[in-house]
């Protein structure tokens, strides 16, 4: 049987040292190093997300964790403010302001940026 309690999420980096920095002084999160150069990072209620390292590491093309978050704006800022870069879309279905916040008429307004092995995040207020 699937034991809900114990899902997690992972995805890998290539340098656990680097993201470990990111993931706690940059984004402020929760992070543990574990053996063979594994982190976890702990979310509420016991939910937990696994970075591991990968030599041949290859960023997801994709959204690979989404924060959310109370105010869009403050966040961004303080975001840039530690040097983290916001990306830039101009397509048909998404487009970001020259903050590189996409605030969409029917659902959440959203910024994305990349960990240090060019994973992609996102910021979401809804």
């Amino acid at each position: 049987m699937i034991q809900r309690e114990r899902i997690f999420s992972s995805f890998s980096a290539e340098d656990t040292d680097e993201a470990y920095f990111f993931y706690k002084n940059v984004l402020g999160l929760q992070v543990e190093k574990e053996e063979m150069s594994i982190l976890t990072i702990s979310i509420n209620e016991g939910m937990r997300i696994i970075i591991y390292p990968k030599q041949d590491h290859v960023p997801a093309t994709f959204t690979v964790l989404n924060i959310p978050v109370t105010d869009i704006e403050d966040a961004v800022d303080e975001l840039s403010k530690k040097g983290v870069s916001f990306l830039q879309y101009d397509m048909p279905y998404i487009k970001t302001d020259q903050k590189g916040i996409s605030r969409m008429e029917n659902g959440p307004s959203q910024a994305w940026f990349t960990d240090p092995s060019k994973n992609i995040l996102s910021l979401i207020q809804e």
